[in-house]
């Protein structure tokens, strides 16, 4: 059985962009239905590959209805496909995204979207004591290359009771710690793109152990689980 992501699905999410709105999706639910079944299994097969070398506790794909309420962009329905892969808590700390959209608009994620106030602290204290485990990971070849460099949302100036002018400061005002790979619509419908999306999401490893390491202990290395 092939779990290769469907090229139905690209072809729907064109046609949805041009008629994005309830009657033609009502009308078309049950293609979409079928399709969005194809997807699940596929990140269900991806969640079984990860879990050959990380623990996942929880798989989840949203749905394709989008909250208009706060926003100004109306149009009722989502325009691609998103799933998180979440692990073991407390101890295994992190989190991985699949996004799959057309026009080469599709990519995945790893890292910390949304730490809690008590977990950035504790982040930017650990990169304020050493860095040099943090750039490490971040500089090595193999992680480079597959990842590249944290984007993600930042301060513009040092976060409350740190220096400005510290040799850490690039990593200190960061408010989310994310990395990003973007794949073309040829990758996705590629046989070996869960494959490749595993492959990715393993060199993530060291990044999440030594955050998890961080998160668990407090400044002095001792747990707190």
């Amino acid at each position: 059985m092939t779990h290769s992501i469907p090229k139905e699905t690209f072809t729907f999410f064109k046609k949805l962009e041009k008629n994005n709105n309830r009657d033609w999706f009502n009308e078309h639910k049950p293609e979409f239905k079928a399709i969005e079944s194809k997807v699940k299994a596929s990140f269900n097969h991806l969640g079984e590959l990860m879990n050959t070398h990380d623990q996942i506790e929880k798989i989840k794909i949203f749905r394709i209805y989008r909250d208009v309420r706060f926003s100004k962009n109306k149009l009722p329905y989502k325009t691609h496909f998103g799933g998180s892969f979440t692990r073991k808590k407390p101890e295994l700390r992190g989190g991985y995204y699949v996004h799959i959209q057309p026009n080469n608009e599709s990519f995945i994620a790893a890292g910390f979207w949304d730490p809690s106030k008590e977990d950035l602290l504790r982040i930017r204290k650990e990169f304020e004591m050493d860095d040099t485990e943090i750039r490490a990971i971040l500089n090595d070849k193999t992680f480079k290359s597959t990842w590249g460099d944290f984007t993600g949302e930042a301060l513009k100036t040092a976060p409350k009771g740190f220096d400005k002018t510290h040799a850490a400061i690039d990593l200190i005002r960061r408010k989310q710690f994310i990395v990003i790979r973007k794949f073309t619509d040829k990758d996705v419908l590629a046989e070996e793109f869960l494959a490749n999306v595993n492959t990715a999401f393993k060199y993530v490893r060291p990044f999440f152990d030594y955050m998890s390491d961080v998160l668990t202990t407090n400044l002095n290395g001792e747990s707190l689980l």
